[in-house]
């Protein structure tokens, strides 16, 4: 019995500690600041060795690649103004494990691309490494100096341990670090949801212009090729009647969003920005409330009662006054971004 109570207060005590640490997260999240929507960036996942490592089951490697083929596919529902190809993302690359890691060549190629990109967009590099090392051909301090000076963003999730120059590439670069603790798969794919979000702006430079002006969909009399098609020597098959027109040189494109290749304007329609609404205007943090001040004895989203051992923190919506429990709150500003409180205020009027 002794342990068994032992057992019951570990737990209680390590659930504590993480809705402590997951509020905390939520909190940070700092509201009207200028995020980066327009974002580019790279994953670089690790090959060596280290990756065929069994602490995560079958290995590092499998584990890493079917957890980054459910982080592409939220990263391009949360982010739809990036691109809409993202088969091209997600083809399978088997590859055998060899060697050593080098970050330094990783950022080099990285910086070959991502230092031309405009200034009003986002450049952010993310590694998912195995390795203790990095076997770099030259001095990889003056690379991470080079990518602090081109504001480019690098996180990192380790599946070892914490390692000095990975760190400091995430401190420099105003990045994120990550270590998985567990051999669970838990904390390795709530970092990779972390990386999801857009970024605040870190950007010292004057802001560049950009046009918000979205594309339309307009219907011509006359068929037209469209760019892409052009550009691929598509012969009949890219003529069409409507399809997308640039605002600003009426080129033509058969799908959003994409980037005018006359005039570099990024083309999006007016529903990827309303996806992307949410980013631009979070739902206000709900404060925690005693039991003394409920006005109701269960949570207002699931319906569940209060009970004193599994609900130790209760919250209430500043704008509805309604309460909710934890898990609730946490799913209200983590996946759907609205409170169902205020939703239903709003339609009753």
């Amino acid at each position: 019995m002794d342990q068994d109570d032992d057992q019951y207060r570990w737990e209680s005590a390590t659930g504590n500690a993480i809705n402590q640490n997951n509020r905390r997260k939520e909190l940070a999240q700092l509201p009207n600041v200028r995020l980066g929507m327009m974002r580019h960036r790279y994953v670089v996942l690790d090959m060596s060795d280290a990756m065929k490592d069994q602490d995560l089951r079958p290995n590092r490697l499998f584990c890493s690649i079917e957890l980054l083929k459910e982080f592409i596919f939220m990263y391009f529902d949360s982010n739809p103004t990036i691109s809409n190809r993202l088969n091209n993302h997600t083809k399978e690359t088997y590859q055998e494990c060899e060697g050593e890691a080098s970050i330094q060549n990783a950022l080099e190629m990285g910086l070959q691309t991502l230092k031309h990109m405009p200034k009003y967009s986002s450049r952010e590099m993310l590694f998912v490494l195995g390795c203790l090392t990095t076997c770099d051909p030259a001095n990889i301090l003056q690379t991470l100096k080079i990518c602090k000076e081109n504001e480019i963003r690098c996180s990192v999730i380790s599946l070892s341990a914490e390692v000095r120059v990975f760190r400091k590439l995430c401190v420099d670069t105003k990045g994120i670090f990550h270590v998985i603790m567990d051999s669970t798969l838990d904390k390795f794919e709530s970092s990779l949801v972390r990386m999801d979000f857009p970024k605040y702006r870190t950007y010292t430079t004057s802001n560049a212009n950009i046009s918000t002006t979205s594309s339309n969909s307009a219907k011509h009399e006359k068929a037209s090729m469209c760019m892409c098609h052009l550009e691929q020597r598509g012969g009949i098959n890219g003529f069409s009647i409507g399809d997308y027109f640039c605002p600003t040189c009426e080129s033509k494109y058969w799908e959003l969003p994409t980037e005018c290749s006359i005039c570099h304007l990024t083309l999006v329609s007016a529903p990827h920005l309303a996806r992307s609404y949410h980013f631009l205007f979070p739902i206000e943090q709900f404060i925690e409330v005693t039991r003394d001040e409920l006005p109701s004895q269960k949570c207002f989203a699931c319906q569940h009662a209060f009970d004193e051992q599994k609900h130790k923190s209760i919250f209430k919506c500043t704008s509805c006054n309604n309460i909710f429990c934890f898990e609730c709150d946490l799913f209200i500003h983590g996946t759907i971004f609205t409170c169902p409180g205020c939703i239903r205020y709003a339609q009753l009027k």
